[in-house]
């Protein structure tokens, strides 16, 4: 059910904050509802909680959380002057409210913050007709595509639409 406009599950001003481990399995469940939309090229859940526990032992992740629990949440890495934005996760009950945009935001004043020049992203192209107009909006352009590691078999031909903006 999506939230009406005067809902407090619609406000998006709720605080964004690092993570910590106690949010390994609400992080967890939030990305992996939020990834159910990959299915077209996996099957499975993108993340466990070991492998949260990995991305937070190499990067950061930003959620926001308000009254329902954890609703968005984006990766952040940085090194050196570059960085990484991954597993951006809105909970579908909260999508098309703005919160992914206010995540990815907050992302890049992170990463800025750690001295980062540049944003770094990754699209899968089955979902590129989806997702390059939002990131194309945010400033983002295409950079490259890069074929899949060899470990990871999609369900139908695909590859990493690589995508980068400037932080300055």
């Amino acid at each position: 059910m999506a939230a009406t406009a005067n809902s407090p599950l619609s406000r998006s001003n709720s605080p964004i904050r690092p993570a910590t481990f106690a949010d390994v399995p609400a992080l967890t469940r939030l990305i992996n509802a939020a990834f159910v939309v990959e299915s077209v090229a996996f099957d499975g859940d993108r993340v466990n909680e070991q492998g949260v526990r990995g991305y937070m032992n190499t990067g950061t992740f930003l959620v926001l959380e308000d009254v329902a629990g954890l609703s968005g949440c984006v990766y952040v890495e940085c090194d050196r002057q570059r960085s990484y934005l991954g597993l951006l996760s809105v909970a579908p009950r909260r999508q098309g409210l703005g919160l992914g945009r206010r995540l990815v935001a907050e992302a890049e004043k992170f990463a800025r913050e750690s001295g980062c020049l540049v944003m770094d992203l990754r699209v899968i192209s089955p979902r590129a007709k989806q997702l390059l107009p939002f990131y194309l909006r945010l400033g983002y352009h295409e950079a490259g595509a890069q074929p899949f590691p060899h470990n990871l078999s999609s369900k139908v031909p695909a590859h990493y639409i690589l995508m980068s903006k400037r932080l300055t």
